[in-house]
C-alpha cells in the first residue's frame, strides 16, 4: 500500500471511529484491569466476556439490537456470579465455572434454534471493531467519563479495598457496594469490549496493559496511568497495523499489547 493509499485508509469515518473507539476501550481495560489483576478477577473476566454469548443470542432470539443485550446480560452475570460467591460455601473458582459451562451450553442451544444466525459466530468470537457506530462511541464515552468520575471520587477507598479489605471493613468503607458498582461497571466494558475484540480475546485487553504496568511501577497511581497509556496507545498501534496489512483489528491491538509485555519482560531481564 503505496503512502496516498495509506493516508486516504485512515480518513475514512469507519477508520476513524474504529481508531477512537480501540483507544478508548485501551484505556478502560488498562485502568479497570489494574484491579482485575490485584483481586484476581482474572477469571471472573474470562466468565462473563465468555458468558456474553448467550446475551447476544438472547438479543436475536427477542430481536433486540446486540450492543443491549450484552449490556444487559453481563451485567445480570456479573451481579449474579458476586451474589453467589457472597452467598455459597463454594470457591470462586467452581461458582465461575459452573457459570461459564451454563452460559456456553445455553448459548449453542439458543444457536441451534436460530440457524439464520449461524454465519455472525465468527463475529462474536472474534468481534470486529470496524462495525463500530456512532452509538457505541457514544456509549463508550459516556461510559469513560461515569469510570473516570467513579474511580476518581472513590480513589482512596478502592486502593484500600483492593489491597487490604479486612482494613477497609475497619476503617467503615462501604465494602459491598463499592465491590458491586465495580462488578456492574466492569460487566458492562467487558460486554462493549466484546463487539471490538471477540469473545475469546476480551480477557486480553483487561489483564495484558495491567500485568505490563505491574512489572513497570510500584506505586498505585502511576500503575493506574501507565497501564491505561499502555492500553490507549495499543489500540492506535494495533489499528494502523490492521488498516495497513489488512489484518483482523482485535487480534491487531491484542498482539500489539502483548508485544509490548513480552518486551518489558525481557528489558527487565537485562537491567
Amino acid at each position: 500500500m503505496n503512502l496516498p493509499d495509506w493516508l486516504s485508509l485512515f480518513s475514512l469515518p469507519f477508520m476513524q471511529r474504529a481508531i477512537l473507539g480501540g483507544v478508548l476501550f485501551g484505556i478502560l481495560g488498562g485502568l479497570l484491569g489494574c484491579f482485575v489483576i490485584l483481586r484476581r478477577l482474572s477469571p471472573f473476566g474470562d466468565t462473563v466476556g465468555h458468558g456474553a454469548m448467550l446475551g447476544v443470542v438472547l438479543a436475536a432470539s427477542l430481536q433486540l439490537p446486540s450492543t443491549w443485550g450484552l449490556i444487559g446480560y453481563t451485567v445480570i452475570v456479573g451481579v449474579a456470579v458476586t451474589y453467589l460467591i457472597d452467598r455459597t460455601n463454594l470457591g470462586s473458582d467452581t461458582i465461575l465455572s459452573i457459570v461459564l459451562t451454563g452460559s456456553i451450553s445455553s448459548a449453542i442451544i439458543g444457536l441451534h434454534f436460530l440457524p439464520g444466525y449461524r454465519g455472525n459466530l465468527l463475529s462474536i468470537l472474534f468481534g470486529d471493531i470496524l462495525a463500530i457506530s456512532n452509538l457505541d462511541l457514544i456509549l463508550l464515552l459516556l461510559l469513560t467519563g461515569i469510570i473516570l468520575a467513579f474511580l476518581l471520587v472513590t480513589l482512596p477507598e478502592q486502593i484500600l479495598l483492593t489491597l487490604n479489605a479486612d482494613l477497609a471493613i475497619i476503617q467503615g468503607v462501604p465494602v459491598k457496594l463499592y465491590r458491586y458498582l465495580f462488578i456492574i461497571l466492569l460487566s458492562i466494558t467487558i460486554g462493549l469490549t466484546v463487539r471490538v475484540v471477540g469473545i475469546l480475546l476480551v480477557n486480553g485487553f483487561l489483564v495484558i496493559p495491567a500485568a505490563t504496568a505491574r512489572l513497570i511501577c510500584q506505586e498505585f497511581v502511576p500503575f493506574l496511568a501507565t497501564s491505561a497509556g499502555i492500553g490507549g496507545l495499543s489500540g492506535v498501534v494495533g489499528m494502523i497495523i490492521s488498516g495497513t496489512f489488512d489484518l483482523p483489528s482485535g487480534p491487531s491491538i491484542v498482539l500489539v499489547q502483548l508485544g509490548v509485555f513480552l518486551g518489558t519482560v525481557l528489558l527487565r531481564r537485562q537491567s
